[in-house]
């Protein structure tokens, strides 16, 4: 059997990045791209969860305007998997990815 850690989230990039605040005034549609990533996979901005689409293993996204950033800066992104999930992955896995810094200018 697979350890639990073998099976936490993996977040490798963001698309784009950095954006510009026109973008995200527009309603930037921001792909977090990885591995690890399940139906219940979902993106953490600053500790505040996303509404998150998967696309696939490897790729979710979400929509990030001026709620999440009002000005030009920097947040902190984390793809969390909640623990305890029937089939998929095991009783204990999932967990939170490595943290990105999305750059907003």
């Amino acid at each position: 059997t697979r350890r639990s850690s073998d099976l936490k989230p993996v977040l490798t990039s963001l698309a784009p990045n950095p954006a510009t605040i026109d973008q995200v005034q527009q309603g930037l549609l921001l792909t977090v791209n990885g591995s690890h990533f399940y139906s219940s996979s979902i993106i953490v901005w600053n500790g505040a969860v996303l509404a998150t689409t998967v696309v696939s293993a490897i790729e979710l996204q979400a929509t990030i305007t001026t709620t999440q950033m009002p000005s030009p800066g920097t947040a902190q992104i984390v793809v969390h998997t909640p623990a305890n999930l029937a089939g998929e992955l095991g009783c204990d896995s999932g967990g939170d990815s490595t943290v990105l810094t999305f750059t907003v200018t």
